[in-house]
This record gives structure tokens, sequence and C-alpha cells, in this order.
């Protein structure tokens, strides 16, 4: 049946008119990040000041301009500023105001179908997917290399055991700072651009679940971050990036700063992850059963219950901290009946998990590469999934092994040495289903493919280090030392941000149209993967010898292993300005256009044009086959992207996506 077209109206847009046309209107009149800064300005004052006259109320609390209490709600009205200057709230209070909203009008105005002044849509809260995932992916490498400059501080610091460039007290907030910069605010790192931008299209949705949700998951960041680097202005923090108490409850205005921020990124990803979960369990197209999921969706189907299950404890941990320092509770306070020991359990309890919540979109990455680029279907897909399962599953079971020596009961010790030696089993299904897929295979090593052999080379030195750590004794000895930084950052920056940069030269062809440089790509993997294992491998035995975290003297005999460590890192950090010059030149300058599918992938991201079109797909696809069967010639196409039968008049397909169907 017919549907014929409302006539425009020539009322003002907003009105309710079905049809209504929006009145355009320049960026400048939108909310934007320009007025979010402004209104975040003017909350903290306005907060800050409203904290000031509380606490002068009350003598315990103090009447200090700059008590913790008035910072703290300075915090929360410099959010909340932020959100209004946004215009988070502006179809709410419409509503509120009994004003109808023409959906059209509210989408347009919003930037839903990718409408807006240009570049301007990615200054403001849009609710396209597509855009939400690149503001992430700008905003995740800004945070990354605010990070690795402070990086750069702390290793030139430790250049010499006795000539310091930093103070004691200033050394101790830049491995603060960066330590949370690269754990809070790299959380989202591959769930916020590449969940964001791709689960939608590759389950085949026009959309995700909750749009707004998924903007104000982003612009939550950039507001922890500025809270975060705002610790520097108050003295900063001592504890590092986990925040034990009872320091951080004695320690200075600084503080407030990451308690507010850490707890502000907890709700960010707790957004992210419920918008994440639904939409890839709801807004499936038809025929999308869970037997033809691509691995990088499971991949963010278990990550995101890992952040809606885990990050509410850290949430919960931060506003304990947060009370304790501003109106005198006492949950971590051992002399008046709290407890310190309860913070490191809250915090691990999501730290753990957190290991896994960086490590999983890695694996899910790489193994939608590995298939492409050695034409093999996915050996044991099915395992492949069982081994992200349990590994989500496990992961809440093994968080004490970071507190052997925090005097724990030993009769728990051996249950969480069995826990943390368990979860070797699952991440090994995923290390076999990659290496099964290797096997007797024509691998094409791309640029992509380089980083995706480096991620399992890098995690299996970070998997046996950590066997030393799952063990108590070995544990007891290497505790606190080099060593257990050096692990880490083979397990996190060693799988994780070498997927991460992997994605991009893997996916930006299919986001921006048009292909990064292969042969600066290939200098980047390069000097990145051996100026990486030159830089943490030593720490190794600087941690076996004795040198300790978190301290700028150590013995005189190390200086020629950390003066090493300190020329690779700087070589590290260049390997990063290739990888800037590169990004910058092929999507500013250069921009040389990519085929729509450079990489000859049956991946359903790549089945549409490059970049993707404002509603993803003309029609609702209907699946007919799985995105791994490669090498069968009766395989068939893995979608039908054409109109189905009976649409008549290119009438659009049902909005929203249909649940596939299950096996």
């Amino acid at each position: 049946m017919a549907i014929e077209a409302q006539p425009e109206s020539a009322h003002a847009p907003g009105g309710g008119e079905p049809g209504a046309t929006p009145r355009e209107r320049g960026w400048w009149m939108r909310p934007n990040v320009l007025t979010a800064l402004a209104g975040a300005v003017a909350g903290y004052y306005f907060g800050h000041w409203l904290g000031n006259f509380i606490a002068s109320q009350y003598q315990q609390v103090g009447t200090s301009d700059n008590n913790d209490f008035a910072i703290v709600i300075g915090y929360a009205f410099l959010i909340l500023g932020w959100l209004i200057g946004l215009g988070v709230f502006n179809d709410l209070v419409r509503q509120m105001l009994g004003k109808p909203l023409n959906r059209n009008v509210s989408l347009h105005e919003s930037g839903f179908n990718g409408n807006g002044n240009g570049m301007a849509k990615y200054f403001r809260f849009t609710l396209d997917h597509k855009v939400v995932g690149l503001q992430y992916l700008i905003g995740m490498l800004i945070y990354f290399f605010t990070g690795g400059l402070l990086a750069m501080g702390i290793r030139t610091e430790l250049l010499s055991p006795s000539y310091h460039v930093m103070s004691p007290t200033m050394y101790l907030q830049v491995v603060g700072e960066h330590g949370t910069m690269m754990m809070m605010m790299m959380t989202s790192v591959i769930v916020g651009p590449f969940g964001n931008y791709l689960v939608p299209i590759m389950i085949g949705s026009k959309r995700v679940a909750f749009p707004r949700l998924e903007a104000l998951s982003f612009w939550l960041t950039p507001c922890a971050y500025i809270i975060l680097l705002s610790a520097f202005l108050d003295g900063g923090f001592p504890t590092g990036w986990t925040g034990y108490a009872p320091l951080s409850i004695q320690a200075g205005e600084g503080m407030d700063a990451y308690a507010v921020a850490f707890g502000l990124m907890g709700i960010s990803v707790i957004c992210a992850g419920f918008n994440l979960v639904v939409t890839i369990i709801c807004y499936r197209a038809p025929g999308m059963r869970w037997s033809r999921l691509p691995a990088f969706v499971w991949s963010m189907l278990t990550t995101g219950f890992l952040l809606v299950l885990a990050a509410p404890v850290l949430v919960g941990g931060m506003y304990m901290i947060i009370t304790d320092r501003t109106v005198q509770t006492a949950f971590f306070v051992n002399q008046l009946g709290g407890s310190s020991y309860l913070y490191e359990d809250l915090f691990w309890f999501f730290g753990h998990p957190e290991v896994y919540i960086l490590a999983l979109p890695g694996f899910g990455i790489v193994s939608e590469m590995i298939p492409v680029f050695t034409r093999k279907p996915l050996f044991g897909y099915k395992i492949s999934v069982a081994g992200m399962f349990g590994v989500a599953i496990l992961s809440f079971f093994v968080w004490q092994h970071h507190l052997f020596d925090s005097g724990m009961d030993p009769d728990m010790r051996p249950l969480f040495m069995l826990t943390t030696e368990l979860i070797s089993i699952p991440t090994g299904f995923i290390f076999l289903v990659a290496m099964g897929t290797f096997w007797k295979a024509k691998i094409r090593l791309t640029v992509p493919m380089l980083f995706a052999i480096a991620l399992f080379i890098n995690f299996l030195f970070g998997g046996i280090s950590g066997v030393f750590l799952s063990d108590v004794p070995a544990d007891t000895t290497a505790h606190g030392s080099f060593f257990v930084m050096a692990h880490f950052h083979y397990t996190i920056m060693g799988g994780l941000l070498f997927a991460f940069f992997g994605g991009i030269y893997y996916w930006l062809p299919k986001v921006m149209g048009i292909s990064m440089n292969q042969r600066l790509g290939q200098i980047h993997f390069w000097t990145m993967f051996l100026a990486f294992n030159s830089t943490f491998m030593p720490l190794f035995a600087a941690g076996m010898l004795g040198q300790p975290r978190r301290v700028f003297e150590y013995a005189a005999n190390l200086q020629t292993l950390n003066d090493w460590v300190s020329v690779s890192a700087f070589c590290l950090g260049g390997s990063m300005c290739v990888f800037i010059f590169n990004f910058v030149m092929s999507t500013v300058v250069w921009r040389k256009k990519a085929p729509q599918n450079p990489w000859n992938s049956r991946g359903l991201e790549w089945q549409v044009p490059s970049p993707p079109p404002a509603d993803n797909f003309e029609y609702v696809p209907v699946i007919l086959s799985g995105p791994y069967e490669y090498g069968d010639p009766d395989a068939l196409p893995v979608a039908d992207l054409h109109p189905p039968a009976g649409v008549i008049g290119g009438a659009l397909a049902p909005a929203g996506a249909s649940t596939g169907s299950e096996e």
C-alpha cells in the first residue's frame, strides 16, 4: 500500500507536526564542546562556592577555601555543567515542558543519521554510532599519547640513580597520573572506537539500542580527562593508579580528582557495556544466528558483560573514598571500625576483570584479521567463543592473587593460586585457535597482520611471566618490583595496543574510505615491536635484581640496565610519532582512496560502501552464511542486501533490526 508523502510544514521545527522540516542553524547556535567547556567552568566555580558555603556550617569538615568537600561538589557541578553545555538534557527538558518533539527534527538536530555541518558534528552530542566511534578514536589517541608523554618523563628521571630532574613528590604524581591515565582512560580503547562503530554494521543493524546512552558514554570521558589532569593543580596523588587506602584517605586534595575521575569513567564504561550487550542480543539482523556472529562481536559481548558486572564495584569504591574524605564516613579507616583491606578487595574485584576487559577485545580484533589474511576459516570457532566466555567467568575468581602480600588468610592462597592457573586454560583455547588457523596457511604479511602476529608473541611472554606471579612464593619475591610492571605491560600494552593499531590499519579504509601509507605502517610496526621488547624485556631482570616500582632512586649497579630501557622507551615513543605522521598525512593530506573491500574480506561490514552510508544499510539485510567460510566454492554470500520481496516503490524495511533466530 502506497503512502503519500506529507507536505512540508511551514511551522517552526520542533512543533511535532508530521513531516516538519528542521530549520538549519549555524554550528555556533548549537551546543558543542565550546559551550560544554563554558558550562564546566561555570559549574565548577558555582559548585566550589556552594561546597564552601555548606562546609562552613560544619566545623568538622573545615572552612578553608580548598577543602575536600568544596572540591568534590565543584567537580559534581563541573560534570553537570559540561553535560548541560553539550545539550544532553535538551530533549528531556522539552518533553518535561510539554513540548512534543518531531522525531525527524530531533534526529536531524542530533546528527542521528550523519547530518550536520561537516566536521562540526564531531564536536557535538550526536547520536550516530559511527560519529561516536570516530569521536572515541580521536579521544583515545589523545588520552594514550598524554599517558605516553608522562611515561617519557618517568624514563627520563630513571636515567640516573642519583641525579634527579623531579622531586620525589613530583615523581609520584607523574607515576600516578601515567598509570591512571592508561588504565582508567584506556579501558574503552577498543570498546569505544571499534565496538561502537563496527558492531551494529557487523550484526546487520542500522543503529545501536540506546543512541543517547552511547553518546553519553563518550562525552563523560573528556570530562574525566580534564578532572584527572586537574589533580596536578592540587598537588597530585601519591597512591599510584590503585589508590590504596589508608593513604588515599590521608592524601591531599589531588586525591579528590582521582576518585571523581575514576568513578566517572566507571559510569562511562557501564553505559558503553550495557548498550553493546543489548544491541548484540536484540538488534541482530534476520539470519544472524549465534553461530554466525563474528568473533569480534563475541569479544564485545563478553567484554560488555564484564563492564556491566565489574565496573559498578569500582564506582562504589570511589564513592566510599569520596565520602571518607569529605563527610567523615569510615569505610576504609581502621581506627573507626572500617577496613583498608576492604578497598583492596573492591578495587581488584574490578581491577582483574579489567585486564580481560582490555585483552578480550584485542583477541577479537586479531580473530577477524587472521582468517582474512590466511584465506582459511577460523579454526575452532566455537572453541574460541568458549575461551572468551571462560576467561570472562574465571576473571571474577582470581582478584586476590594481587593480595598475596596483604595479610590475607593463608588458607585462601591455594584457592586463588588454582583459579589463576585455571584461567590460562581458556586463554590457551584462543591461542590454539589462532595457531590452528596459521597452520599450513599462505599468510599475507600486511601491516594489520604483522600487528596481529605480534600480539600473540607479546601476550605469550606476558602469560608465561604471569605464571610466576600466580605462585605464592614467587610472587612474594617479585611483588612490587619491576618484574610485575614488565609482566603487566606485556599483557596489556603488548596485547591491547598492538591490536588497537592493527585495527586502525585494517578498518580505516572502511571508516574513512582511504588507505594509510603501507610503507610507513611497516616502519611503525617494526620500530614499535622491537622498541617495545627492548624496553620491557630487561625490566624482568631489573625486577628480579630487586628494583622496586614507584621509587626514583635505585642501586647504582642497575644504571646501565635502566639507561638501556630509557633509550628504548624513547625509541618506542618515536615509533608513535611515525604513526601520528602517517595517520595525519593519510587522512588529511594524501587521502588515497581505498577500494571498497581492499582485503577481500567476507565480513558483513565490508559488503557496504566505504565509508558506510548514514543508515548503514538501505534495507535490513538477511544473513545467509558465516563470515569465515574462506576456500569453500559452494559458500553462500554473507548476506542478501537487496530489498525483500513485496516491497513496492522503494519503501523502507521496518525500522529497527530483527533479532536473529537462534539455533
